[in-house]
């Protein structure tokens, strides 16, 4: 039985923060993060995810921290006429080693498919980027039983192919968010998130033999009061924090909750 991989706590700004607001907020966790000794450090690796403005700025900020630093989505194509894009190799050029993709509002406000998803997982493999890649089912789907169904179908489409995976388990995380969960403040129960994990766990390590030391992440309304108990949870590798992550406290809060 393999050890359970070390958790990740990853913040997605999503499309909020100038430069003086993002700046002061990753000046302040890296206050925090050189500060922390001992038990006050979190057990986890911190990741921050701000909009592609404030990207290089931030990675300086953060360059003598623990905190890394990713994009919200790449492009499929490292360069080419794709007007208002960005390639996973600019992404790294800027500073960031993570790159999350298929996120549930690139895949319903941009139309983007499994195949897509896919597409820009290997690109971010590709340029040397961790590909977190998104999966998780609307409303509708949880509402009448389809959670699991609809994730399998999502995993199946969405994961790089066998070679993807083969440049090492820690290139590839899976962070599932329930999207009726996404800044709703509403969570699935413990028991649900403990079997959704499960289940995708089981499904992993029957596609690869590294697939019991990918990063299962949780993602949707995590916050500071219920990060504890969803953290402890088998499984859960840690979480993608949305709204909470723009707020230092929060999110080191969040950290700080890891087991």
């Amino acid at each position: 039985m393999t050890d359970p991989p070390r958790p990740l706590v990853a913040g997605n700004w999503k499309m909020n923060g100038l430069g003086g607001d993002g700046l002061a907020l990753a000046a302040d966790l890296a206050r925090r993060a050189a500060s922390a000794k001992g038990e006050e450090s979190p057990a986890c690796d911190l990741l921050v995810c701000p909009p592609a403005t404030l990207l290089w700025r931030v990675a300086e900020a953060l360059g003598q921290s623990p905190i890394a630093v990713g994009g919200q989505d790449c492009h499929a194509d490292a360069k080419g006429a794709h007007t208002g894009d960005i390639g996973a190799e600019m992404l790294k050029d800027a500073g960031a080693t993570y790159a999350i993709v298929g996120h549930s509002e690139r895949r319903a406000g941009h139309s983007e498919t499994d195949a897509l998803v896919r597409a820009k997982a290997e690109a971010a493999l590709g340029a040397g980027l961790c590909a977190i890649v998104c999966i998780g089912e609307t409303e509708a789907q949880y509402g009448a039983g389809e959670t699991l169904g609809v994730l399998e179908k999502q995993l199946a489409g969405s994961l790089p192919k066998g070679p993807g995976i083969a440049p090492g388990a820690a290139k590839v995380v899976i962070a599932y968010e329930p999207i009726w969960a996404i800044g709703t403040g509403l969570t699935p129960s413990l028991d649900e998130i403990a079997r959704v994990h499960a289940h995708i766990r089981g499904i992993l390590g029957g596609a690869s033999a590294e697939g019991g030391s990918i990063r299962i992440l949780y993602g949707g309304s995590v916050n500071a009061a219920n990060a504890a108990e969803i953290l402890a949870l088998e499984e859960v590798n840690g979480a993608l924090v949305g709204g909470a992550s723009l707020h230092a406290d929060d999110f080191w809060s969040i950290a700080r909750s890891c087991p």
